[in-house]
């Protein structure tokens, strides 16, 4: 299943039933799990830890260095759990003595030439949309979708279930279950379609509505704290505050 026109370091290790087409370029120091797909011209390098049932389509560069002045040629990591779609021309860099690894977690889709920088974090279900860039030491929490030409700023966090409309540049921090848009970015809605997919029921989504008016009503301080007044702590307004309140150091967009 390993094409003799692809080279693969011999300090490289392969997991089983892996195909590797031709003309792909693994270096020294990589672990590749089972059941991987590595398509043509694609190029796995140093630092790259891989797990199972991935799929990296032409032309992707998984495990480049960051593009920090910064970065000195230190020992990093770039860590990918499994079933994850890393299409064409799609480049995620590995970490800097920063946090030392930049982490992708299992089930996400990268659409082409999409970018992760150095340090990132990436939750699980993520779709990061056509030519999207993430810069480096970005949170994107579990079940976020970025549409295509999405920019975000370096340590910026993206919190659960948001959905961001494409174009837009995200400069401050978007609490969960929101979609963001505009030029700049603000508040929209509640990602209705996105959490009714997901199983949210009615009076859950009734509640997030309740709580992202509260919380832009005045100030960001004041609706906080009518939010914990007024309002049954269900999980999912828990995390609203969790994120407003400890979470985001870039401060939230506003509406």
């Amino acid at each position: 299943m390993i094409n003799q026109l692809s080279y693969i370091h011999p300090g490289a290790k392969i997991g089983e039933n892996c195909t590797i087409e031709p003309f792909v370029y693994i270096e020294d120091n990589v672990v590749i799990g089972d059941n991987c797909h590595i398509m043509a011209h694609s190029s796995i390098l140093s630092g790259t830890r891989m797990g199972n049932n991935n799929r990296v389509f032409h032309g992707a560069v998984v495990g480049g260095i960051p593009q920090d002045l910064k970065f000195v040629g230190e020992d990093t990591t770039l860590e990918i759990g499994d079933n994850n779609t890393i299409r064409e021309n799609v480049t995620l860099n590995r970490g800097t003595a920063s946090k030392g690894k930049t982490v992708i977690g299992n089930n996400n889709l990268f659409m082409e030439n999409s970018h992760i920088g150095h340090d990132s974090v990436i939750g699980n279900n993520c779709i990061i949309g056509n030519s999207s860039k993430i810069a480096g030491e970005v949170e994107v929490d579990d079940f976020a979708i970025l549409s295509a030409c999405v920019l975000v700023h370096q340590f910026g966090h993206i919190g659960k279930h948001v959905m961001v409309q494409g174009g837009c540049k995200a400069t401050m921090d978007i609490p969960p279950y929101v979609i963001a848009g505009r030029e700049p970015m603000h508040y929209c809605s509640e990602n209705i379609v996105g959490l009714r997919r997901r199983g949210f029921s009615n009076e859950t989504i009734k509640n997030i509505h309740q709580a992202y008016r509260l919380l832009y009503e005045g100030t960001v301080t004041a609706g906080l704290a009518k939010i914990k007044e007024t309002m049954p702590m269900t999980p999912e307004i828990q995390e609203i505050l969790d994120f407003v309140e400890n979470k985001s150091e870039r401060g939230i967009i506003g509406k």
